[in-house]
């Protein structure tokens, strides 16, 4: 049986690559960027829902996804092909909200875990028995008892229990329980319905464990149920827990709704998406994941919107992806049922479609919303031939599993260093971005560095206090009035900064969802920078302490003996701001402590000036750059998008390389196997 190769190295290039396009971001607001971040979420959905699946097991079963807008009749072709009503089809719209999910009971084990679509919840629907009740086997869990109300099951599963046998699930919470089923050690959590009434509504959602993919269980006991009953479709191995829908899912979650149907041929399974232009932002979103999961694209328009730009968005799309594509031109009146195919057809071959399976599906009493959902049986025959061919053929069901895998990792050569060049651009803003505020802070520094020299801080109240210290002024007065001053010097310093960098981000469109101060919480600049200059002041005073101490022990000055602390500490804080306004200071330092003991205190006080400066503006300057950071722009993330994509280009040629050499392996072993039956005949 011809199937895709199991291609390990691949696939661990495709991961690799998967990641990396999953740590991309684009949140500036750059030409093209929300383009960028639509084909992230795009690239990553066919590589989780369908790529990197489909070549980890490719056995499994064809995936056709019926999508199509609004009113187009999806839900009605789905159940025609099937033969039941498993969508509901109406007239109001957007109408199918949860997609459906149909498959052939033996491939049930396929879909019923998150090999695809991990991110939807399952939910599964049973049929009714004979005696009307709804009966619930808790996946491994336990029996329903017969007192009201309904209760939470999980644990391993129930194995395999005939279709309307009586038993009690193992190892449960109710009444009794009964033999232990075999099954996977998967798990299934029920969502507790209301009241006692069979018509309580459970949703199940399974939670994979680790495990063989038998033994899936859904399941909890809605009260005022049988204890056992109806365990219903179970196929391919899979004891298959079963619970009603109708609600009750906790709020905000995604689902997907699972049927079976023997009816259905084995391989194929039919997933029916939300409209791709419904009003609801969150169905358009589903129904292009559900898109990018499918192996085949049956994508339904009508006589009516056949030109509609939507649904040729979609062909294009497929064009660009050379995915496997199927048309359906549906609900065509006869009288221009020719006419309306022809141009329908021609539009399909300007575009480059012309090769493209096409449909025609009648206008029918059954196509309106009224009808009873079903279409005759000839009217889909066409459709459903196709289909059951490429599903039970393994040639064509290879081909077009293959076919719209490689058509995907070869559309990377493409979206690849596009979305690489997204990332580039947002990386080359982040960095203009942070250049301005960088510019701004760096010329902050310089005004500072030299307002400080030239002793504008020895001004206004600072100076007046100078003058009276030299009439026995108090030195804490001093010490005060200059620390005001000098934060009153960085404050006017960093509102300057903030200025003009806000200026160049007003300029730049990038910056334009991007605030410069709100998130720096720059209206309290001020207060932090006091809170640096008084810690830059109790340092001073402590290195004065220190270096008059010494000096009191060696005599140095000739009132060493005498001077306080703060005394030198207020006359090396005005040497350090007063510039050539404050010469005497330093004179008088020398006085008291000696020339060669005031040197070294200027000199360690003016490092400890120059560093508490720095820090002052480093931490405005990070403030303001916080906003970037938080928008977490990778700085490597283009090098890595092209090194990824380089691997897996690599890995493919490889696997190009070989192919030959596995095909000749292949008829090898086949003339061998032929040998040794003419031998053994």
């Amino acid at each position: 049986m011809a199937t895709l190769d199991v291609r390990p190295r691949l696939i661990d290039a495709l991961s690799v690559l998967r990641d990396r396009v999953d740590a991309a971001r684009f949140p500036l607001p750059l030409r093209g960027a929300v383009r960028a971040r639509r084909n992230r979420a795009e690239l990553l959905a066919q590589l989780d829902d369908y790529v990197i699946p489909r070549l980890r097991s490719p056995q499994a079963p064809l995936l056709a996804v019926i999508g199509g807008s609004t009113g187009a009749g999806k839900s009605t072709l789905v159940n025609s092909l099937v033969g039941r009503r498993v969508s509901e089809a109406g007239v109001l719209r957007p109408t199918t909200r949860t997609p459906v999910l149909v498959c052939h009971p033996d491939d049930l084990h396929w879909f019923a875990g998150p090999r695809i679509l991990p991110q939807l919840a399952r939910v599964w629907v049973p049929e009714q028995d004979d005696g009307g009740e709804d009966a619930y086997a808790a996946g491994g869990g336990r029996g329903a008892g017969g007192g009201p109300g309904a209760r939470m099951a999980h644990g391993s599963c129930a194995g395999h229990t005939p279709h309307g046998g009586h038993r009690e699930a193992h190892a449960g919470h109710g009444p009794g329980a009964g033999p232990e089923g075999h099954g996977g050690a998967h798990q299934a959590v029920g969502v507790r319905g209301v009241g006692a009434e069979p018509k309580a509504s459970e949703l199940f959602v399974e939670e994979e464990a680790a495990g063989a993919a038998e033994g899936l269980g859904y399941g909890a006991a809605v009260g005022g149920g049988a204890a056992g009953g109806d365990y219903g479709a179970y196929g391919g191995g899979s004891g298959v827990g079963l619970g009603r829908d109708g609600g009750g899912a906790e709020a905000g979650m995604l689902t997907v709704r699972i049927e079976t149907d023997p009816a259905l041929p084995s391989g194929l399974a039919l997933l029916d998406a939300p409209d791709i232009d419904s009003l609801v932002a969150r169905n358009r979103e589903l129904a292009a994941e559900l898109i990018c999961a499918a192996d085949v694209w049956v994508l339904v328009t009508t006589a009516a919107r056949y030109a509609d730009a939507v649904p040729w968005h979609l062909l294009r799309t497929a064009k660009e992806y050379d995915v496997t594509l199927v048309t359906v031109l549906d609900r065509v009146p006869h009288q221009i049922a020719t006419d309306i195919s022809g141009r329908y057809a021609e539009l399909l071959q300007r575009a480059g479609l012309g090769h493209v399976p096409r449909f025609t599906i009648p206008e029918l009493p059954e196509s309106a919303g009224g009808g009873s959902g079903l279409l005759p049986a000839t009217a889909v025959a066409a459709l459903r031939g196709w289909l059951e061919r490429h599903a039970q053929d393994p040639v064509a069901r290879a081909a077009a599993a293959e076919r719209t895998a490689a058509g995907v990792i070869a559309s990377l050569r493409s979206r690849m260093p596009a979305l690489a060049g997204a990332a580039a651009a947002q990386h080359a803003a982040a960095l203009r971005l942070a250049g301005r505020v960088e510019e701004a802070y760096e010329r902050a520094a310089e005004r500072v560095r030299r307002e400080v020299a030239a002793g504008e801080v020895l001004s206004g109240d600072a100076r007046a206090h100078w003058r009276d210290h030299g009439l026995d002024g108090r030195s804490d007065e001093l010490l005060d009035a200059l620390t005001d001053g000098l934060t009153s010097l960085l404050t006017c310093a960093v509102d300057e900064a903030d200025e003009r960098a806000a200026e160049a981000w007003r300029r730049d469109p990038a910056a334009a969802e991007v605030s410069l101060t709100a998130a720096a919480g720059a209206s309290g600049a001020g207060g932090r920078l006091g809170v640096i200059v008084r810690r830059w002041r109790r340092c001073l005073e402590e290195l004065a302490e220190e270096e008059t101490r010494e000096a009191r022990a060696g005599q140095a000055g000739e009132r060493a003996g005498s001077v306080e602390p703060e005394e030198s500490a207020a006359l090396l804080a005005t040497a350090l701001l007063g510039g050539r306004r404050a010469r005497t200071a330093g004179e008088n330092l020398a006085d008291l402590l000696g020339a060669q003991t005031a040197l070294r205190l200027c000199e360690r006080g003016g490092r400890l000036l120059a560093t508490y400066l720095e820090r002052a503006l480093d931490g405005e300057r990070e403030r303001r750059l916080a906003p970037l950071d938080q928008l977490t722009v990778p700085l490597d993330q283009q090098p890595e998008l092209i090194a990824a994509l380089s691997v897996l280009q690599r890995e493919k040629q490889r696997e190009t390389e070989n192919e030959p050499r596995q095909e000749q392996r292949q008829t090898d072993e086949r003339a061998r196997a032929m040998q040794k039956e003419e031998v053994s005949g």
